[in-house]
């Protein structure tokens, strides 16, 4: 049986508001819009004109007796990354490009397989139609090897026509789940309403129109989104949402976000482990990854706040020791990692935190919580946060 929402007093989001308040400002002060905007799409003449261009430049190789080479943007290195607070990380405009040759026994294939799938792209966009990644993957699964292979080139392909990666009519199937006061549109116009409930709906791969909350909570881990979901977290703090992208979100979950954000400018919280694979899918939301820095300004939201579980709340609340997890070699070499981004610069608060981390050696699940009371996180930690500001 679903409950109704019916949320704290409005005197619980004054903080918030204040909050919001001051991001709104920030919004003008940089030159922004607090209005409905964001995502950067190509339209379909653009996405068909930039593949004749590529092939035009095939065809003229081959008129000269030479081999045709397709030059991608390297996305593998740092050196091609600049870092913006308002954007997130983003390719610089000069960076060093990496060479796909037809004549090398070394890239060969790679470059026959990007010409197959711009010809899949170019018709898809020709008729307007769309297909998964999954769907181009079958369409010779033997040929590409396996999904890795199809999703890579996907991205290059994106990155070297300087096009979204939504406009080449390519969509992949969510694994992010979605919950609370949240009613959408999607693009084939089926009403989508989300529940405060017990239950939760996919990410949708691309939505129309949305309603407004007062906050949006990204969860890690899909354990802790389901555990907030059991003890009616949303009910309970309605009007909010909440989204998971189970662990590194994928392109769907981010789109979304950014979507929220753009669309409302409400607060957008995350809620992660405290441990390094946890902050950095934080980062991930908030200013972009190498791999997809070509498309930042339709995927990042900078103003996301850190709200738990802080690495300083383990002492706080006194945690047992016993709860605690010691950090590996390997989660050891990415908080280092971590800790030379770019944007750690930025955020002192952040740095502090992951430094409380490295001294003490130790990591915390969201699950460690449940040491002071089973519903610790949905009935004391989490609205004490919001009520209080409690974020960083």
């Amino acid at each position: 049986m679903a409950f109704a929402p019916v949320g704290p007093e409005a005197s619980f989001f004054e903080v918030l508001d204040q909050h919001r308040a001051s991001l709104l400002a920030a919004l003008r002060r940089g030159g922004g819009e607090p209005a409905d905007g964001g995502t950067r799409l190509a339209s379909s003449s653009e996405v068909l004109a930039s593949i004749e261009s590529v092939i035009q430049d095939v065809i003229s190789s081959l008129a000269r007796n030479k081999a045709p080479v397709f030059t991608i943007d390297n996305r593998s290195s740092w050196e091609n990354i600049k870092f913006e607070d308002s954007v997130g990380l983003q390719m610089v405009p000069h960076c060093t490009r990496r060479k796909i040759k037809s004549d090398s026994p070394k890239s060969v294939k790679k470059f026959a397989l990007i010409l197959k799938i711009l010809s899949i792209i170019y018709k898809l966009v020709q008729s307007n139609t769309h297909a998964t990644k999954r769907d181009i993957y079958y369409t010779d699964s033997q040929l590409f090897g396996n999904q890795t292979v199809v999703d890579n080139i996907i991205n290059d392909i994106s990155c070297m026509l300087k096009v979204p990666r939504m406009s080449l009519h390519i969509s992949s199937t969510s694994k992010g789940l979605i919950a609370g006061n949240l009613r959408y549109i999607e693009e084939d116009g089926t009403k989508v309403h989300c529940t405060c409930g017990t239950t939760a709906v996919a990410v949708p791969s691309n939505i129309q129109g949305i309603r407004n909350a007062k906050f949006l909570l990204i969860v890690e881990k899909d354990a802790t989104f389901q555990r907030l979901l059991d003890d009616n977290f949303c009910n309970r703090m309605s009007p909010c949402i909440m989204v998971t992208g189970k662990g590194v979100p994928d392109l769907n979950t981010r789109l979304l976000v950014k979507k929220l954000w753009d669309t409302f400018h409400i607060p957008v919280f995350a809620l992660v482990d405290a441990d390094p694979h946890g902050i950095e899918i934080m980062c991930i939301y908030k200013y972009g990854s190498m791999a997809m820095s070509f498309e930042a300004h339709n995927l990042t939201v900078p103003a996301i706040r850190w709200l738990g579980l802080l690495p300083s709340d383990i002492k706080r609340l006194n945690i047992p020791r016993d709860t605690l997890i010691p950090l590996t070699k390997r989660d050891q070499m990415k908080l280092d990692s971590v800790l030379k981004r770019p944007y750690v610069t930025c955020q002192p608060f952040w740095r502090k935190e992951m430094e409380i981390m490295a001294d003490s050696k130790m990591k915390a699940e969201i699950q460690a919580l449940t040491f002071l009371s089973s519903d610790y996180l949905s009935r004391v930690y989490l609205p004490n946060k919001l009520k209080f500001g409690g974020w960083i």
